[in-house]
């Protein structure tokens, strides 16, 4: 069993602070300013976002539960989705989205088989992704969040190790 544990690092979102201002080429602080606020408005439109890929997620996983064989075309469509709710939860202030997402993701590259663990394990992790936008659980999601992280941490190095 590793013992590795997952360390979630989140850097600051302020756009200015990742580009420079000064001199040429530089950036105007005005416009980088009505760009944070266009993605604090967009925050509404992520969570249909992420509902319709919690949808597609939920689609991918009920193929891959049915399949027979080595189910790695499967698990690359959970794959896929996946990557793409982890590029997308920080983002807009749902950081358990990324680290839920990341995890699967690791999970997934990881896994020397695809077996009924590991199929049941994608569940969980799918589950707890439809959790967090359930309860609206933005940021680090306080102790229950660090609870799930724990939890999934455990499941997967229980399979990966």
């Amino acid at each position: 069993m590793s013992d590795e544990k997952l360390e979630v690092i989140n850097p600051p979102n302020a756009l200015k602070q990742k580009v420079g201002t000064g001199g040429p080429g530089a950036v105007d602080l005005e416009a980088l300013e009505r760009a944070e606020q266009v993605i604090v408005g967009m925050t509404d439109s992520y969570l249909e976002w992420v509902i319709e890929d919690l949808k597609k997620i939920e689609a991918a996983y009920q193929k891959l539960a049915a399949a027979s064989g080595d189910r790695k075309e499967e698990m690359d469509g959970v794959f896929q989705i996946s990557h793409d709710i982890k590029g997308q939860g920080g983002s807009f202030g749902y950081d358990m989205m990324t680290a839920i997402g990341n995890e699967l993701c690791r999970l997934i590259e990881r896994a020397d088989k695809i077996g009924p663990d590991e199929v049941q394990a994608v569940k969980i992790h799918i589950d707890s992704m439809k959790l967090v936008i359930a309860d609206d659980m933005k940021g680090h999601g306080g102790k229950a969040g660090e609870e799930i992280l724990a939890g999934l941490q455990k499941i997967c190095d229980k399979l990966i190790s």
